[in-house]
C-alpha cells in the first residue's frame, strides 16, 4: 500500500479524497438524520448521476469541452434537484416526504436517458455507481477540496441556526431564522453527495452519510458528540475500505458500506450485552 501511494498518483488522489469525504459526509449527515431527511441523499445521488451522464453526453457531442469535469454537471443537477425538493416540500406541506420520490424518479429517468445516449463510457459509469480507486483524478480532488471548504465555512458560520432547524423547524420560523439558510443547506447537501460519488459511488453514497450517524446515535447523547464520533467512524470506514479494496481489487464503495454495517451490528450487539449485564446485576442485587 505504501509503495502504491509513493508510485501512483491515483492512489494518493483516492486516499486524500477519501479522507476529505470521510469528514464531510458524516458531518452533513448528522444534520440530515436529525431532520429525518435521510432519503434525500438517495434522491440527490440519482439526480447527480443524471447530471454526470448528461455531461458525458455533451462531451461526446462537443469534444472541445473535454476539459470540463462531468462532476460539475453532476453538482449543477444536484443543486437544482435540491432546490426542487425544498420547493415541493413547501408546496406539499402536509405530505412533504412526497418530494423525495418525485425527484428521485426524475433523476433515475434522466440517468437512463443520458447513459443510453452517451456511448463509450460504460466503464466510467460502473465506477460512478460503485466507486473506483483508479477513477479519482487531480481535478476531482480539487473539486472535493473546494466543496470541503464551502461546507466547513457554512456550518461554522451558521451552526446555531442549523442546530435549531434540525431539531425544530417550526420554532426556527418563530424566532426568525432566514429561510435562505435552509435552502443553502440543501444545496450544500447536494454538493457533498456529488463530491462523494467518485470514491463511494452513486448507489452507496447515502450510506456514508447516514450509517456513521446511525452507529453513533446508539453510543452518544449530545449533538456535538454525535458529529465528532460520526466523523471518526466515517474516516475509519473510508480509509479501511480503500485499503481493503486496493488489496482485493474491487470497488471501494461496497467495502466501505459493509464495514459500516459490520460496525453497526457490533454496536447493537454491544448494547444488547450491556443491557443483559445490567439486568443480571439488578437481579443479583434483588
Amino acid at each position: 500500500m505504501i509503495d502504491a501511494l509513493l508510485n501512483f498518483d491515483f492512489m494518493r488522489y483516492s486516499l486524500l479524497s477519501g479522507i476529505l469525504i470521510g469528514f464531510i459526509a458524516p458531518l452533513i449527515g448528522a444534520f440530515i438524520v436529525v431532520r429525518r431527511l435521510s432519503l434525500i441523499a438517495d434522491a440527490l445521488s440519482h439526480v447527480t448521476l443524471g447530471g454526470i451522464s448528461f455531461g458525458m453526453y455533451v462531451i461526446t457531442l462537443l469534444p472541445a469541452l473535454t476539459f470540463i469535469n462531468p462532476m460539475w454537471f453532476g453538482i449543477l443537477f444536484a443543486v437544482i434537484g435540491a432546490l426542487l425538493i425544498e420547493k415541493l416540500r413547501t408546496s406539499y406541506s402536509n405530505y412533504q416526504e412526497i418530494a423525495i420520490p418525485i425527484i428521485m424518479s426524475t433523476g433515475i429517468a434522466l440517468s437512463a436517458i443520458f447513459i443510453s445516449l452517451a456511448e463509450g463510457f460504460n466503464q466510467e459509469i460502473v465506477g460512478l455507481l460503485f466507486g473506483s480507486i483508479s477513477a479519482v483524478t487531480i481535478s476531482d480532488l480539487i473539486t472535493i477540496l473546494i466543496v470541503v471548504v464551502i461546507v466547513l465555512f457554512f456550518i461554522l458560520t451558521f451552526y446555531k441556526e442549523l442546530f435549531v432547524l434540525s431539531f425544530d423547524e417550526e420554532y426556527s420560523k418563530v424566532i426568525g431564522i432566514p429561510k435562505w439558510i435552509q435552502f443553502v443547506f440543501i444545496v450544500i447537501v447536494a454538493m457533498v453527495i456529488s463530491a462523494s460519488m467518485r470514491v463511494v459511488g452513486i448507489l452507496l453514497v447515502s450510506a456514508l452519510i447516514t450509517l456513521p450517524v446511525a452507529i453513533t446515535m446508539r453510543l452518544t447523547k449530545g449533538f456535538k458528540q454525535l458529529i465528532i464520533w460520526s466523523i471518526i467512524i466515517g474516516e475509519i470506514s473510508v480509509i479501511g475500505g480503500l485499503i481493503l479494496a486496493f488489496y482485493i481489487n474491487i470497488s471501494p464503495g461496497g467495502v466501505i458500506v459493509v464495514l459500516l454495517v459490520l460496525l453497526l451490528m457490533l454496536t447493537m450487539l454491544y448494547q444488547k450485552l450491556s443491557t443483559y449485564k445490567h439486568k443480571g446485576a439488578d437481579t443479583d442485587e434483588n
